[in-house]
């Protein structure tokens, strides 16, 4: 191998290389496969996962709150990266979510409590109470 670097984009790995036998140079491009991933909603239909939803779901939740586009950036390239390491080609709408609140709890309580006010579809008063009386328990 004569030279490998990354390119601009660093979604491509560009490797020069020479042929022992005859002397001649060639270039190959190599790119990580990735395998689409299907969610199953809750209405059992699929769909194909689709980064921007986290990334709206985020920022509806943590709307007025001091969280900046970059902590919404990062959760949602960790959940992203989480699933493809997962290397599962069908994930649940459910775990999707519960990943979401996982760190929503971690950087700010109150975006956590609307996401899941929201995810969760609380019926009334009394199952929102629950979830916050919840989250004051652990602390």
């Amino acid at each position: 191998m004569v030279d490998s670097r990354a390119t601009d984009d660093k979604t491509t790995i560009r490797r020069r290389r020479e042929c022992l036998n005859c002397n001649r140079r060639y270039t190959t491009y190599e790119r990580v496969e990735t395998i689409p991933i299907l969610v199953i909603k809750k209405n059992s239909s699929r769909e194909y996962f689709n980064r921007n939803k986290i990334i709206n779901g985020l920022m509806k939740a943590c709307e007025k709150r001091p969280v900046s586009r970059d902590s919404i950036e990062k959760i949602a390239d960790e959940i992203e990266k989480k699933l493809y390491n997962d290397m599962k080609t069908e994930v649940s709408s459910t775990y999707i979510g519960e990943l979401i609140m996982n760190k929503l709890k971690e950087i700010d309580e109150v975006c956590y409590v609307r996401f899941a006010s929201v995810y969760r579809q609380f019926k009334d008063i009394n199952t929102f109470m629950e979830e916050i009386k919840n989250l004051m328990d652990r602390k």
